[in-house]
């Protein structure tokens, strides 16, 4: 399973914004967990303008979030960029790279994704909340 940022936020710091569904196969240590690196970019980004506020400094909820939830990092490799470059626009309004990206990594690597936004619909993935 590849978690969209929010989830992995959401799971991280059980908020309760999480879907039950989510919760319970987040939850499941039978269930492999997969970060984008792209995520841990945004979230990077999104910190560093100040525009999200994290219950420990980045480094540090990282490592937590990934220890005590045995998540494991995939890096961007050039197959997902070469994928993500011929993902189609299905929604013109969807255009955020973050997502584009998340997309690319989970069809090449064959993972659902966790997440809430309904745009992953467009695409040939499947998206569990």
């Amino acid at each position: 399973m590849l978690l969209d940022t929010h989830a992995f936020i959401w799971f991280a710091e059980a908020d309760d914004r999480l879907s039950q569904a989510a919760t319970d196969l987040l939850s499941d240590p039978e269930n492999p967990l997969y970060l984008s690196c792209a995520s841990t970019w945004e979230i990077a980004i999104k910190t560093g303008m100040g525009k999200l506020i994290l219950s420990a400094p980045l480094g540090n909820f990282l490592a937590r979030a990934f220890a005590e939830y045995s998540i494991l990092a995939m890096p961007v490799l050039l197959e997902d960029c070469i994928l993500y470059e011929g993902l189609s626009f299905p929604q013109s309004d969807h255009k955020d790279p973050f997502d584009r990206m998340i997309i690319s990594q989970a069809i090449r690597n064959d993972l659902v994704i966790i997440s809430a936004d309904e745009a992953f619909d467009a695409y040939p993935v499947r998206r569990i909340w």
